[in-house]
C-alpha cells in the first residue's frame, strides 16, 4: 500500500520559518511529479509549489522568493522550506504525488494525497 506521510506543520510567528516533509512509502515505487497544495477554511485549494522527476520547480506567485520545494529521490521525500511566513500563509498543507508501482503484474500509476498538516502563522 502506498502512503504519503506529512510532517513539519505547526504554529509560527510572522517572519518565521517552517519546513514541511512528505515521505512516500511503499514497495517498488517510483515518484513522478510531487507538489504542495494548501487550503484555508472557506477558500479554494491552491497549488503552492511543484517539482518534477527531473527536479524542475514551479511556484505560486504568492510564495515566490519565500518558499523552496526540493526532493530526495533516495528517500522518496519532498520538502517545502517556508521562510518569511505571513498570516495569509495559514492553511492546511497537503502533499500530492503521481506514483508508479510495480505489483508483479505490471506498473500502476496513481495519484495520492497526504493527510494534511496545519500551518498557522500568527501576527
Amino acid at each position: 500500500q502506498v502512503q504519503l506521510l506529512e510532517s513539519g506543520g505547526g504554529l509560527v510567528q510572522a517572519g518565521g520559518s517552517l519546513r514541511l516533509s512528505c515521505a512516500a512509502s511503499g514497495t517498488s515505487i517510483s515518484i513522478n511529479a510531487m507538489g504542495w497544495y494548501r487550503q484555508a477554511p472557506g477558500n479554494q485549494r491552491e497549488q503552492v509549489a511543484a517539482i518534477t522527476s527531473g527536479s524542475s520547480t514551479n511556484y505560486a506567485d504568492s510564495v515566490k522568493g519565500r518558499f523552496t520545494i526540493s526532493r530526495d529521490n533516495a528517500k522518496n521525500t519532498v520538502y517545502l522550506q517556508m521562510n518569511s511566513l505571513k498570516p495569509e500563509d495559514t492553511a492546511v498543507y497537503y502533499c500530492n504525488a503521481d506514483i508508479s508501482q510495480y505489483s508483479g503484474r505490471g506498473y500502476n500509476i496513481s495519484n495520492y494525497w497526504g493527510q494534511g498538516t496545519q500551518v498557522t502563522v500568527s501576527s
